[in-house]
C-alpha cells in the first residue's frame, strides 16, 4: 500500500488555524499546489515558453498563478496594488530565457505560503464587507475575492496541465 494514491486536500480533513469558511479556499491552493509540483516534475525548462497551439506557456501560467493571488489577497486586504505589483503584472507572460521552472515553483510556494497564512489571519466577520477591484474599483467582497482566488487558480492549474501533457508527449 505504499503507491496508495494521495487523498485530495479536502479529504484529508480541515486546516489548522483556518476558520472554518475559509477550508474551502485553502484547501483548493493547497492542492493546486500539489498538482502543479507533480505535473511539472522534471519539466524542462526549454518548454517553459513553448506555446503549442498557440495557447500560453507553462511560464506563463506560473507566473500568472502567483501574480493573481497576490492581487487578489491585497484587493481582499483593502489596498491597492504597489508599484512592484504592477510592474510584475506588466511582465507576466514576457519572455524571459534565464528563468526556470525551479524559481517559478519557488515563487508560486512562497504565494501559496502567505496566502494561506493571510486566510488563517482573516476573521469571518467581515467575509461581507465591501472591497475594490483595480483601478475601476469594481464591486466584490473580502469573501468574493478569496473564492475567487482559489477559482481563477484551479482554472490556470486546468489549463496548465493540459499545455504540459502536450508539451511532454
Amino acid at each position: 500500500m505504499a503507491d496508495a494514491p494521495k487523498l485530495e486536500v479536502w479529504l484529508r480533513g480541515p486546516l489548522p488555524n483556518i476558520p472554518a469558511l475559509l477550508q474551502p479556499i485553502a484547501h483548493a491552493l493547497l492542492q493546486a499546489q500539489e498538482e502543479v509540483h507533480a505535473m511539472l516534475a522534471d519539466f524542462p525548462d526549454n518548454l517553459l515558453w513553448e506555446r503549442p497551439a498557440n495557447v500560453a506557456a507553462p511560464a506563463f501560467h506560473l507566473q500568472h498563478l502567483t501574480g493573481v493571488l497576490d492581487r487578489l489577497f491585497t484587493y481582499a486586504r483593502g489596498e491597492t496594488l504597489t508599484t512592484a505589483q504592477l510592474t510584475a503584472l506588466a511582465a507576466e507572460g514576457k519572455y524571459n530565457e534565464k528563468i526556470t521552472a525551479k524559481e517559478l515553483l519557488s515563487a508560486l510556494d512562497r504565494q501559496i505560503e502567505q496566502s494561506i497564512a493571510a486566510l488563517a489571519n482573516t476573521d469571518e466577520k467581515i467575509l461581507t464587507q465591501a472591497r475594490e477591484v483595480g483601478r475601476a474599483k469594481l464591486p466584490s467582497t473580502v469573501i468574493g475575492l478569496l473564492t475567487h482566488s482559489a477559482e481563477h487558480t484551479t482554472r490556470h492549474v486546468g489549463q496548465l496541465l493540459v499545455t504540459v501533457k502536450i508539451l511532454t508527449q
